[in-house]
């Protein structure tokens, strides 16, 4: 079956091939089995999971599945399987797919979410926007509360919004100025520099009266901010890990989370549906105008510039929140 959108019967994918090595391939395009649909992709957020593959760990084999690493895809329906109700032909969803550093993915029906005509011509990863939703939710943020956020990048913005517009009081940690200039512009009440550890906490201690944060969500994932989330957690506060912890084993202040009574919640959802789920809030949320994740979406790349997108996730040069590449 050829696209039927634009006649195409092939397609690009780009495969890592070794450690920090990314080729392209040309394939023929796949055809969609029972309850699927295939996207012709517009573009593909770079989550920084990919990093760890990326870095060529001794436990991974090359070459990888065309496409592998990216799954925060969108576009356009252009082929569906048997079996599929709902969507049509033309429909523009985010896919929860998992092969989307190409030109075109399966997706399972239930695993894509249409995007409204006002959202037209707009990038909406669907898998961060959604896990910033879900996160938010396990966080059980409540106003009058004092929210501590540690690690403003494009998660940590979209966090800072939401918990501003619930009626916390944000303070957001991050050691570039550039973001905790964009935390100050998506709700911030506070912002700190990240660079010295007693400093930091003596700086929260004395913001909250002593009391410390009754909620703190750790951005990061790294050993230290996980350290200093511990540190700035009310007691009977509770400490959300919403960072991606790849590159070991923690340790963890096991007295303090004790003698304070913290509550440790592992934000990370592995439920496919509760991923979904939250993507349609974070289509209400956007469509409405209640979220703007626009300005987020700092550096676009072309599908054959993946590896440079890659390093620049690693690295971070001046100005960077989110890189999205397009095919």
């Amino acid at each position: 079956m050829a696209d039927q959108l634009t006649g195409e019967r092939t397609m690009r994918a780009a495969v890592l091939s070794g450690p920090a090595k990314i080729t392209m391939q040309q394939l023929p395009l796949p055809e969609p089995g029972p309850g699927q649909v295939r996207v012709k992709l517009e573009g593909c957020g770079v989550c920084a999971s990919n990093l760890g593959p990326w870095s060529g760990p001794e436990w991974l084999t090359y070459p990888g599945e065309p496409g592998g690493m990216g799954h925060e895809g969108w576009g356009v329906i252009e082929a569906i399987g048997e079996g599929v109700a709902g969507l049509e032909v033309g429909d523009r969803v985010a896919a929860l797919s998992y092969n989307s550093y190409a030109s075109h993915d399966l997706a399972e029906a239930d695993k894509v979410v249409k995007l409204p005509a006002n959202l037209a011509d707009q990038p909406f990863p669907g898998e961060p926007l959604g896990c910033a939703f879900n996160i938010f939710k396990r966080a059980d943020i409540r106003a009058g509360q004092t929210v501590a956020i540690v690690g403003i990048g494009f998660l940590g913005a979209l966090l800072t919004r939401l918990a501003t517009d619930a009626g916390a009081r944000v303070i957001a940690i991050s050691r570039r100025e550039y973001s905790l200039d964009v935390a100050r512009q998506f709700g911030a009440a506070e912002v700190i520099p990240m660079d010295d550890h007693q400093r930091i906490v003596e700086q929260v201690k004395e913001l909250t009266d002593g009391k410390f944060c009754e909620r703190v969500i750790e951005a990061v994932g790294k050993q230290w901010p996980l350290d200093l989330a511990t540190e700035i957690t009310a007691e009977r506060g509770k400490l959300i890990v919403a960072g991606y912890h790849q590159d070991g084993p923690r340790t963890v202040n096991m007295w303090l989370w004790n003698w304070r009574g913290i509550d440790v919640i592992n934000a990370h959802e592995r439920d496919p549906a509760v991923y979904v789920e939250g993507i349609r809030e974070a289509v209400q949320a956007v469509a409405s105008g209640r979220l703007d994740p626009s300005p987020l979406y700092t550096h676009r790349y072309k599908l054959d510039e993946l590896a440079q997108a890659l390093d620049d996730t690693r690295d971070r040069p001046m100005g960077f929140l989110k890189a999205i590449v397009v095919p």
